[in-house]
């Protein structure tokens, strides 16, 4: 017999705070030290492109990518290839991600997270990507279930509500974002579970959801950046966070789930804080050493290498804004002498690309 649709409690839900006092105070004094950390930036593009990057990269995997990091930013770095291969695919959805979570964070400096917001995002990361033919920007129109591939919907784990009930409870959803909760982290707590419940796009909903935390931290005015992202924790942890998604549509277990949610965050702000503080001390001992290499552009030269650590010629002379092809040669000469770079294929003539593997090892970890 089919599962019957499932319809989301209205929120705000009833939330036992007393069981998760332990785990919001940690989550906030480890959110607390990476702010800390990030008001001391004097540019956040030196963190911003790589860490939105990994994330993308990790967020599309649940979805079933298999493009690295590297691979990524080494294709970025070509920006020459118009082929339809799997990693062209994957590539599309990756930094179409990472478009959504940049261009999410633009608009909220100075609107709200509204429900017009996320069908715009959710049109730009499934922009000549896989479901580009799913509705992008726009609420699902038919009844959808979530089982293994090919399996019949009497196999379903889950079926969401049915199209009609949507604009209700998405209504319902954006009240409570902008509502006042006894606390902000349990509120995207909430949020994350309820997007995820309601199911509103036929395509894509998983990463939305996931960028949604994100872009929340930021419109909430925890984080300066939103440089904390939770599709690491997530998918190490992939079995407990379906179970406990699961446990609050069938039994109303709001205090576990959050409890998980909680510790995410707590876990992932470490990991930012110690990968931030990681590439800012590259980034001072290498401003040190490029002083040796005695050129006017060889710091411009270093800041572009943080926004991506792969490149060409072509994309430097972009980022950096050296325009002479003789000065920008010569000090690729220089950097690579110093250690700093690498010629990412030895054997390759022309459109060499090269990368920065300190900033590699760091991202990779």
């Amino acid at each position: 017999m089919a599962k019957a649709p499932f319809l989301p409690p209205e929120l705000p839900p009833k939330i036992d705070y007393e069981k998760l006092v332990p785990e919001i105070g940690r989550a906030h004094a480890s959110l607390g030290k990476l702010e800390v950390l990030l008001s001391q930036l004097r540019n956040p593009r030196l963190l911003s492109r790589t860490l939105v990057t990994r994330e993308a990269v990790l967020s599309s995997q649940i979805e079933g990518t298999e493009a690295t990091l590297s691979e990524v930013l080494e294709q970025e770095a070509k920006n020459v290839s118009n082929e339809v291969t799997p990693l062209e695919k994957d590539f599309r959805e990756i930094i179409n991600y990472r478009k959504a979570l940049e261009h999410g964070i633009e608009i909220l400096k100075d609107k709200p997270l509204t429900e017009n917001v996320i069908k715009e995002l959710h049109a730009i990361l499934l922009r000549s990507a896989r479901g580009h033919q799913r509705g992008p920007g726009e609420f699902r129109r038919k009844l959808v279930y979530i089982g293994k591939p090919g399996a019949p919907r009497e196999e379903a784990s889950y079926v969401p509500p049915l199209p009609d009930a949507i604009p209700e409870l998405f209504s319902n959803l954006e009240h409570y974002i902008h509502s006042e909760e006894r606390d902000t982290l349990v509120q995207i707590g909430v949020v994350h579970y309820q997007f995820e419940a309601i199911h509103p796009f036929e395509d894509g909903n998983g990463r939305i959801g996931r960028l949604l935390i994100s872009l929340m931290l930021f419109q909430k005015n925890i984080l300066s950046y939103p440089f904390i992202y939770l599709s690491e924790f997530f998918e190490e942890h992939r079995r407990e966070y379906y179970d406990l998604l699961r446990n609050v549509s069938e039994q109303g277990d709001w205090e576990n789930w959050l409890s998980f949610f909680l510790r995410g965050i707590d876990v992932q702000a470490h990991k930012a804080q110690e990968a931030s503080q990681h590439i800012l001390n590259l980034h001072e001992e290498l401003k040190t050493k490029v002083l040796e290499l005695n050129s006017r552009y060889a710091h411009e030269f270093l800041e572009a290498l943080f926004i991506n650590p792969f490149f060409s010629s072509r994309t430097m002379h972009q980022r950096a804004g050296i325009k002479n092809a003789q000065t920008l040669s010569t000090l690729i000469s220089k950097f690579k002498g110093a250690g700093i770079i690498t010629d990412a294929a030895p054997g390759k003539k022309r459109n060499k690309i090269y990368r920065f593997d300190a900033l590699l090892k760091i991202l990779e970890r």
